[in-house]
């Protein structure tokens, strides 16, 4: 399951991208587990590496942060010896083309990749918006209000929409989200042969 790249060989990754609320870190461990591979969170490697990802952005900035998440990202890649479900940080395919200068090669590179999967709970922007909306709001830890929230998916809802990725709905359980892309990553593992 090793692809060559760059003159040498890279472990095999699925990077699963979308808004927050769009169900990465609940269908992410759930397909990693079926696939008999690892799971990882780059939220949570931020965090471990830097702490808090909101405390980071108030005090330097959200360019600060996408280009320090980006670090983060590149460590956490070089890092994997084993296949993988990447879960991205969700606005980590949205940052501005100029926030790095390697930025939009990376985001081309994981856009195009075989692998990576959009998840969204609907592919129409209304509901799009409310179920997120509604579960960014459950979660207790996040400090958005309503208007913030469905501000930020209406403005990141078209560029998911227009990556040329494979897309899945995740407004089932996570149990069924992770068998569609099972099924897809089998399908995807079984053409590169």
């Amino acid at each position: 399951m090793l692809a060559r790249r760059f003159g040498k060989k890279m472990t095999s990754v699925l990077h699963l991208v979308g808004p927050g609320g769009a169900g990465k870190t609940s269908v992410g461990p759930v397909l990693a587990q079926r696939l008999g591979w690892q799971f990882v969170d780059l939220d949570e490697r931020f965090m471990s590496f830097e702490g808090n990802i909101g405390a980071f952005i108030a005090t330097r900035g959200y360019a600060a942060y996408a280009r320090q998440n980006i670090a983060v990202y590149r460590e956490v890649r070089s890092s994997l010896a084993a296949p993988t479900v990447l879960a991205l940080s969700s606005g980590f395919l949205t940052y501005p083309e100029d926030v790095d200068h390697e930025y939009q090669a990376l985001r081309c590179s994981i856009e195009s990749d075989a692998l990576t999967s959009l998840l969204l709970p609907a592919f129409e922007l209304e509901p799009c918006v409310e179920i997120i909306v509604q579960r960014q709001l459950s979660r207790p830890y996040l400090p958005g209000d309503r208007a913030s929230e469905a501000r930020r998916i209406r403005e990141r809802f078209p560029k998911f929409m227009a990556l040329s990725c494979a897309r899945f709905r995740s407004d089932a359980a996570p149990d069924k989200t992770a068998s569609q892309i099972e099924r897809f990553v089998h399908g995807r593992i079984a053409f590169r042969k």
